[in-house]
């Protein structure tokens, strides 16, 4: 499940990692994007729960220096040893240029080379050198982790697949539908036995399709507008499906634009109706090849004033003590 989850505090999800825990969840993975940071909601269910695993997905390469990243990496895999993964990535323009003044310049030469930088200093290296994009003079970690974590990479297109393939220990996949699997990994070759597949997938759990979808489209326009997720999906065949919502946004008609992506995207895309089916629906992402489905939880009509009895209810549907009661 991707934590935290919406409207409750980080002081309450000790509940929520329990509820988690006991419906079968085995993983709670993080994203940071103007909410929590990647790493706060981590340390905590690692302190609560201590038999979940956990993992970043993702955190950027360019809002944090190098030393700063692997120092915050490795103070989580000491307080989790063997159950934390650093998951990477480029991210946006947005994020990274307009939230955090950093400039986003060779996004794919940077993540390579902080890639790089993390496999050597997680594994107490000390590093001192010039990368393409950076440099770092003698920098070692005060207390590497006795497990250093596994580093894995969010990757859309090929360029970004290839690279996860030949040098992290995992890729992370987001924004693609179940069928869509098989394409992507078909850019990783011959991945090693232990290298992970990771893929966040959006679910709303609700039978009311009309709310599912309006919320649907409106993700769709925030994110798939975006330059390198719409290339992402031009790569994988959407062209003509979202053509007119990328025609419509480019000329600033931000209504047209969400009227324009045909339901069918949408129901590929953000998963709804029973918390039952939404399941099933997850597990073809698993038969399709991912190793780690990560549910992204959005909010339903039932959940709103439903309070904490409703969440646990719905965690326990959907997860494997849902699986055993249906």
């Amino acid at each position: 499940m991707t934590v935290p989850l919406g409207g409750i505090p980080l002081a309450d999800h000790a509940a929520v990692y329990a509820a988690l825990a006991r419906a079968g969840f085995t993983d709670v993975w993080s994203s940071e994007v103007n909410g929590a940071d990647a790493f706060t909601p981590l340390a905590l269910a690692a302190a609560w729960q201590p038999g979940l695993r956990l993992g970043t997905a993702i955190t950027p390469v360019f809002t944090r220096g190098p030393g700063l990243l692997a120092m915050s990496a490795a103070a989580l895999a000491e307080a989790a040893p063997g159950r934390f993964a650093l998951g990477i990535g480029a991210s946006s323009p947005v994020l990274v240029q307009d939230w955090n003044a950093v400039p986003f310049t060779e996004p794919f030469r940077r993540t390579r080379d902080v890639l790089r930088f993390l496999r050597a200093a997680l594994a107490g290296q000390t590093v001192d050198g010039a990368f393409d994009t950076f440099a770092v003079r003698r920098f070692s970690l005060e207390r590497p982790p006795a497990v250093p974590p596994p580093v894995l990479l969010a990757a859309l297109r090929p360029g970004m697949l290839r690279l996860a393939a030949a040098e992290a220990d995992g890729v992370i996949l987001n924004w693609l539908a179940a069928d869509d699997v098989p394409k992507a990994l078909a850019e990783l070759g011959g991945r090693g036995p232990d290298f992970d597949v990771v893929a966040r997938i959006f679910v709303c759990p609700t039978e009311d399709a009309g709310y599912a979808r309006t919320l649907g489209r409106r993700l769709i326009t925030s994110y798939l507008t975006v330059p390198a997720y719409a290339q992402f999906h031009r790569w994988l065949g959407r062209e003509s499906a979202l053509g007119p919502m990328w025609a419509a946004w480019a000329a600033g008609d931000r209504r047209g634009a969400g009227a324009a992506v045909p339901d069918e995207v949408v129901d590929a895309l953000v998963l709804h109706g029973t918390p039952e089916h939404c399941r099933a629906e997850v597990r073809r992402y698993a038969e399709a090849g991912v190793d780690v489905p990560v549910l992204a939880l959005l909010p339903t009509p039932e959940l709103t004033g439903g309070g904490a009895a409703a969440l646990g209810e719905l965690i326990a549907r959907l997860g494997v003590a849902g699986e055993e009661r249906s």
